[in-house]
């Protein structure tokens, strides 16, 4: 009988040394490609049972369509949104799809810490301390415990986020379709609209749809406080960039931590110290002294990535199955 083969696209070398454990685990073979998937490399594939990709490409109809020319039905994605596939394309063709699945505390833990950054100053200060620049003024904070902090989104992470806050005695409100059972005794749960005027901070924690894209967009900004914190460790597209840009530049946004930004992919994960990059706003926005902007690593830990090799090929097998 043929060893289960599955195809794996994207592999960061931080991925390696769990995919070929889990491999052995799993008692399957793993084609570990550190390429995207297109529709040129699409042969890879013939012979495996399914694939498993990153976040960072899209995965259109035609690749999707490539997959099932070389008998692909099963495709998890390493992320746990799955905004950058066709999920249509997929139910049309029959090729099951999965995304994974990981702890909430690294991308919890991270909103947190944007919020203290943010608050305290954190880039000016460190900018001067380069410079042997060690000068208070300018660098007078504001506590996380006296503001009032609107939760976008009171799923796994959401939750885990408010959990958190609650510890630092902060006031939270939250918006979300559904109720989360485990947050209500401190959480006050009110319209999306209520959160917007009301909050010093808010934080987004809910997936990109189409009904989600551009959620902060200009009339959003307008309804929010004269200085709000805005921290986005989701998806970029859920905040229009020309609309965070006038609001730094008007001070109505009194600071930005943004993990992930709108046209980040093909840049982020990746080194382009010899290129030019045609994204104006994103690099406009990161040169502000108020906004502090990582590469969409706040899901980076030992724990996460180890999480997500696992589902990457458990779920082609349980779909299999």
């Amino acid at each position: 009988m043929c060893r289960i083969k599955i195809c794996a696209f994207g592999v960061r070398e931080d991925e390696k040394q769990a995919m070929m454990e889990y491999s052995k685990q799993l008692d399957v073979d793993v084609l570990i490609n550190s390429v995207e998937p297109s529709v040129q490399n699409a042969t890879i594939t013939h012979g495996c049972l399914g694939v498993t990709v990153s976040g960072q490409t899209y995965i259109s109809k035609e690749i999707l369509q490539a997959y099932k020319d070389n008998g692909i039905n099963y495709l998890t994605t390493r992320t746990r949104g799955y905004n950058h596939i066709d999920i249509q394309a997929a139910k049309d063709l029959g090729i099951h799809v999965a995304a994974a699945s990981y702890p909430p505390d690294s991308v919890a833990e991270f909103t947190i810490m944007m919020m203290l950054l943010c608050l305290r100053n954190y880039k000016q200060s460190i900018w001067r301390g380069q410079v042997n620049d060690f000068d208070l003024s300018g660098l007078l904070g504001k506590e996380l415990n006296q503001c009032i902090v609107g939760v976008l989104g009171t799923g796994q992470i959401g939750a885990k986020v408010c959990q958190l806050l609650h510890g630092f005695g902060c006031t939270i409100l939250a918006s979300a379709h559904h109720h989360n059972p485990d947050i209500e005794g401190y959480v006050t749960y009110g319209s999306q609209e209520e959160l917007f005027r009301q909050s010093d901070i808010i934080t987004l924690h809910i997936p990109l749809t189409d009904k989600t894209y551009h959620l902060i967009n200009d009339e959003a900004l307008a309804l929010m406080k004269d200085g709000v914190i805005i921290i986005n460790c989701a998806r970029g597209e859920l905040a229009d960039n020309e609309t965070l840009v006038k609001g730094i530049e008007s001070q109505k946004i009194g600071a930005l931590g943004l993990d992930t930004v709108e046209g980040e992919n093909g840049i982020i994960h990746g080194d382009h110290r010899i290129e030019i990059l045609p994204n104006r706003n994103l690099f406009y926005l990161r040169q502000f002294r108020n906004v502090i902007m990582t590469p969409h690593m706040a899901f980076f830990t030992t724990t996460s990535v180890n999480s997500m090799v696992k589902c990457g090929l458990q779920y082609i097998l349980d779909m299999y199955n």
